[in-house]
């Protein structure tokens, strides 16, 4: 299995429901470094796995629609706490379309560092572009 990763961030502000959040309750910012890895059992034509200016391209693009945003007004999100691992998954959704055009690809792993001591990931499957 061959694994290319590219990176970008975002930053957003939202807050959470529930107790468990304690003061995360209250409107909060954070920035995540966002990596996207992308994985499939062979090469393209080309001797790679897809083009990594596209696939950076192609991850600007999704973090730009949530980057600097309050996500508790965003429609999209509403009722949901949008945590680590929501907006991981979130991210990879949006990746997935896009993906087919870059190369051979199967496996998505998108994962959200919250900082260098905490981070949480997504991996779905992908149908492999044709």
């Amino acid at each position: 299995m061959f694994t290319v990763t590219v990176r970008d961030h975002m930053m957003v502000a939202h807050s959470f429901r529930g107790e468990v959040f304690g003061p995360a309750q209250r409107l909060h910012g954070a920035t995540y470094v966002v990596d996207a890895s992308f994985s499939g059992p062979e090469l393209g034509p080309d001797g790679i796995l897809l083009d990594i200016g596209a696939a950076t391209g192609l991850l600007h693009e999704v973090l730009a629609g949530l980057t600097y945003r309050n996500l508790d007004d965003d429609p999209a999100f509403s009722g949901t706490n949008t945590s680590t691992e929501v907006l991981a998954q979130v991210v990879a959704d949006r990746l997935a379309p896009g993906v087919a055009s870059l190369g051979p690809v199967t496996r998505l792993v998108v994962t959200l560092h919250e900082s260098h001591v905490a981070w949480a990931s997504y991996e779905r499957a992908l149908e492999e572009a044709r």
